[in-house]
């Protein structure tokens, strides 16, 4: 992997993004959205997403991440009184888990915390900006009956029950996330069909999307930026099924920034880069941070949708596609009253 460009400052991922761009809800049905294509020549074309398998050739791989959203916002008081608000991270083990906690005063270890009245957990360490939290039960099922959707800070609703159906993927699977993995959010089970009748493979991985991802950039060179941490994995199949697309001489297109960092940070493990340029199957945590230089070597293309300004995924992108060209990009879908970020439209960016 290259050392990222010294050079690279946070001014060079940044836009101005009219407020009103900022999607609020998301499309009447998930396919509705529009799709902006970046074709490898430099073009864009303005489609619908429903114009995706008319895009791809028979024998494509699209490989998607099948993390599931939990209910991980919790609301409730410290035993002492004051009131306390909890984002779940990372569970840990069936009771234990990491979290962000806000507080008037942030709570000690061996302090009790009280979620909707009846939830107990224990403070019993901090790691840094997270503590570790330890429940009476396991968490999961407490998730599902007393947290909240944690819906990402530019949203500007509550989570309500079109959102609980709506910021979740058709094929979800796995529970972890606290953020949806949201190119995924435009895929509904009749396209899904459609892909598998125009025989476009599908594969999976997994990668539970932690609250870091809405974390600013805080340092003016990206350099010295230390990327948050997200578990992952890469089955076997899936290795499998980029090997067999390597040897037909078919794509391997990624569905989102979340399964391009599952399968980058799964080949940093495969040693020397083979022919068929395939990661090892692997599962661990990832700081695996991209930007412009570094040199990929799974995927072909990429699904995405529209990243904030400076954030990290913003700098995925343009590692993809070239900082010029993903500032014309953007600049076009301004122009074109795309929306943006999580319930926003689409991008597909072909290889240069």
């Amino acid at each position: 992997m290259l050392p990222i460009d010294p050079s690279l400052s946070i001014a060079d991922f940044d836009y101005e993004l009219p407020e009103e761009l900022i999607a609020q809800t998301p499309p009447a049905t998930r396919t509705d959205s529009r799709l902006l294509l970046l074709e490898a020549d430099g073009g864009l074309q303005d489609l619908r997403f429903s114009a995706l398998p008319d895009l791809l050739q028979p024998g494509d791989l699209l490989i998607f991440n099948d993390t599931k959203v939990i209910k991980a916002r919790l609301y409730g008081q410290k035993d002492s009184g004051g009131r306390v608000e909890a984002l779940i991270e990372r569970i840990l083990e069936p009771t234990r888990a990491l979290a962000h906690v806000r507080a008037s005063k942030s709570p000690r270890p061996g302090t009790t915390l009280i979620f909707d009245g009846e939830v107990r957990c224990q403070v019993t360490a901090r790691h840094e900006d997270l503590f570790e939290l330890q429940f009476e039960a396991d968490i999961l099922p407490l998730l599902d009956r007393h947290g909240n959707l944690p819906l990402p800070p530019y949203i500007k609703h509550n989570a309500d029950q079109e959102d609980e159906t709506r910021y979740q993927t058709v094929y979800a699977r796995h529970p972890g996330a606290v953020a949806a993995p949201t190119a995924g959010l435009h895929f509904d089970q009749a396209l899904m069909q459609h892909l598998q009748d125009k025989r476009i493979d599908t594969a999976w991985v997994t990668l539970h999307v932690g609250a870091g991802t809405f974390q600013p950039v805080r340092v003016d060179k990206i350099s010295e930026h230390i990327m948050h941490a997200e578990w992952y994995t890469v089955p076997q199949e899936t290795v499998d099924a980029i090997a067999a697309a390597r040897s037909r001489g078919a794509r391997v297109i990624a569905v989102g920034t979340t399964s391009v960092r599952a399968l980058e940070s799964a080949a940093q493990q495969a040693g020397t880069v083979d022919d068929l340029r395939c990661p090892r199957a692997h599962s661990a945590d990832t700081q695996l941070f991209i930007t412009p230089g570094y040199e990929f070597r799974v995927i072909d293309g990429l699904i995405t949708n529209f990243h904030l300004p400076q954030s990290t995924l913003l700098m995925l992108v343009s590692a993809l596609t070239g900082r010029e060209r993903m500032h014309r990009a953007y600049r076009h879908a301004i122009e074109q009253r795309y929306r943006f970020f999580s319930y926003g439209d689409a991008m597909f960016i072909t290889p240069r």
